[in-house]
This record gives C-alpha cells, structure tokens and sequence, in this order.
C-alpha cells in the first residue's frame, strides 16, 4: 500500500503564506502525495508549481462554515477548477441538515457536482463533530444520492476531528464504492493508519510528511 499516495498534503490556515504553501507543494512533489489541499486563493499558484508533476491540486468550497448560497458554492467551484483544482472538498449546509431540510442540503451538494463534473473529483464534508450518529448516516446518503465521489469527516476548524467510530460509520453507510476520507487530527503514521484500517481511502493531514517519516521498513503502509 502507497500511504503516500493517500494523503492530501494540506494547509488552510488563513495566515498562510506564499512561501508556506510554496513549501507545501515542493514538499507534495518530493514525497509523492496525491494532492495539496489549499484554500482557494492558492490554486493557481499550486498549480503552476505541481502542473509537471503527478500531485492534484485539491481545494475548498464555502469553508469552512458551508453555510454559503448554494450558488455561491456552484461558482466557487468553477473557479477553482479554471484556476486548476482537479479535486473539491466541499462542506455541507450544517444548519439546514441539522434542521431536517434534507432536499436543500441534497441540492447543495448536487450543484457542487454538478459544477465538478468530468473536471474534478467532488468530496463532501460532513463536520461530524456538530453532528449525531443519525445526522452524519443522514448526510454520507445525501452525499451518496448527489454524486459525490466522497465523504469526508471535518474541515479541521471546528470543535473536533476524525475519529475511528466516525470513519467506520461512514464506510457502512456509504459502501464500499465511495471513497471516505479521514481529516482533522490525523497527525501520526499510527492516526493514519488506524483511520485506514477503519475504512478511510484518503487522509487529509497537514502532518503528511512526519506521518511518512514514521513508517517502518516492515511496515504494511
């Protein structure tokens, strides 16, 4: 197993610089990850350092609140594809979910893929900190009915991260066709590859290369 090729090298602090997320991308190009993952204000930039190489820019939409207008999100995702993201990380309508208003919360999503599609891979994240077991089994099926490529568990700047119990819900509740990814708190090779044993096919983690470092000779990751 590539562990490498699992993880999206991320950075969205919004005091990041140039320089920082230069750094990341070198980094990214170095160790082989499958993308960066940046705010979308970053993705030109990433792209013109990545475009010759194999790492995806991955970036955002309505982060990291989700509680953007559905079209806003639509657009962002446009733009962020233009600008060169072959992959978006979009965060679901929290309030409307938690709300009961299941149909708007669907169309949101649908209209991110929609915007995405044959152009870049669509996740959706489902903050499942905020959420009941039943509101994130809820949200991964709505995720699932929009087209979604996968689900994510966090956007890393709320009340909590991934955990075990979360990632394997996700995976019983979405199959084993959609992919499930694992962000918030992943800082270690032991994180990671628990979230990995626990159904997770993507780890979003700004510790990538500590989490590379770690790994053993004898390692099955």
């Amino acid at each position: 197993m590539n562990i490498a090729k699992m993880i999206d090298h991320t950075l969205l602090k919004p005091e990041a610089t140039k320089e920082q997320i230069t750094v990341l991308c070198e980094e990214a190009s170095e160790y082989g990850f499958m993308s960066v993952c940046v705010n979308p204000a970053w993705v030109r930039l990433s792209n013109e350092i990545l475009h010759k190489t194999d790492v995806k820019v991955c970036t955002v939409i309505g982060f990291p609140l989700g509680a953007s207008a559905t079209e806003t999100k639509a657009f962002e995702t446009k733009q962020a594809i233009e600008d060169g993201a072959a992959e978006v990380d979009m965060v679901i309508n929290i309030g409307a979910l938690k709300s009961g208003q299941y149909e708007l919360v669907q169309q949101d999503i649908q209209a991110v893929v929609a915007a995405a599609k044959g152009k870049a891979l669509t996740k959706v994240i489902i903050e499942t900190s905020l959420l009941t077991d039943e509101e994130k089994v809820r949200a991964c099926e709505l995720a699932v009915k929009a087209g979604a490529d996968f689900v994510k568990t966090s956007t890393g700047f709320s009340t909590g991260g991934a955990t075990i119990e979360d990632i394997q819900l996700m995976r019983k509740t979405v199959g084993p066709d959609i992919g499930v990814k694992a962000s918030g708190g992943v800082r270690s090779t032991e994180d990671a590859a628990n979230m990995i044993e626990a159904g997770a096919t993507r780890i979003g983690a700004s510790s990538g290369v500590k989490i590379l470092q770690g790994l053993t000779a004898d390692s099955d990751y």
